[in-house]
Formats: C-alpha cells, sequence, structure tokens
C-alpha cells in the first residue's frame, strides 16, 4: 500500500497496489494518480485484478533510457488518473515476469487491458510520442 497526496485538496490516501475500479481521493473523490511497483510475487494480481488499461514499465536501475521516461510515466499517471493504472517493474529483480513476458530489452513499455497485453513499445521514445501511444491505446 502507498500513500498519494490528492492533486486537489492535498489529503493524504492510502492507495492498494491491487484491486479493481479506480482509485479516488477519500475527501473530495477525485481520482488519485495510481502508480504502483510490482514484482515476481504480485505482478498477477496487481496487473490482472485491474478493470482499468495498465501501463507496465519495464525498467532496471542501470538502464539510462529507462531513467530518461520514467518522470514521463510518472506524469501520465497524474494526467490519467482514473483511466490508467501505472506498474513499474524492476527487470533485474523480477527475473521471471520478464522471461514470462518475453522482455528481452529495456525499457519495455505495455499496455495490459483484463489482464493480457494488448500492446508493447521498446525503447525510449520522446514523451509526445510515448503520450500518444499511451492515449491510442485506451481507446482502442
Amino acid at each position: 500500500m502507498s500513500v498519494v497526496t490528492c492533486l486537489r485538496c492535498g489529503a493524504k490516501n492510502r492507495v492498494p497496489a491491487a484491486r479493481t475500479g479506480r482509485v479516488r481521493c477519500a475527501k473530495c473523490h477525485t481520482d488519485l494518480p495510481w502508480l504502483v511497483e510490482a514484482d515476481d510475487d504480485s505482478f498477477d494480481a496487481v496487473v490482472g485484478e485491474a478493470t482499468l488499461p495498465v501501463l507496465v514499465d519495464m525498467w532496471a536501475p542501470w538502464c539510462g533510457p529507462c531513467r530518461q521516461i520514467a518522470p514521463v510515466v510518472e506524469q501520465l499517471s497524474q494526467d490519467l488518473a482514473g483511466r490508467l493504472k501505472v506498474v513499474k517493474v524492476n527487470a533485474d529483480a523480477s527475473p521471471r515476469v520478464a522471461q514470462r513476458h518475453a522482455v528481452s530489452s529495456i525499457p519495455t513499455l505495455s499496455v495490459y487491458r483484463d489482464g493480457k497485453e494488448a500492446d508493447r513499445m521498446i525503447g525510449a521514445v520522446p514523451a509526445p510520442q510515448l503520450r500518444d501511444w499511451v492515449e491510442r491505446s485506451l481507446t482502442v
């Protein structure tokens, strides 16, 4: 469980990594950004139980391109609150997830719907291109 500050009213909210529906502020009911981490043990629950589309960011701490797009991914979680859940997976710390999903290069960004991968992008791209790709994936 993580604590997220509401962008509208400033209230602090506990946000679970896995659940259905959207996450909303307990005080003002505004949709909250949903940015969580998953690993080998939690990936299926965190991604599979989501009823929102899920953007999965497979990354590693030593990866320069991963660090380059990290702020963009975080901003997407804020800008698309209520429409998108963002899950970060450290590929080094979660090798079973990376292997099971055939991740051979990072960063790998995938959009999941109903627990299944719907689209994938490999490598760092400029922020506008990444945003366009995610927004297109939400409308499919």
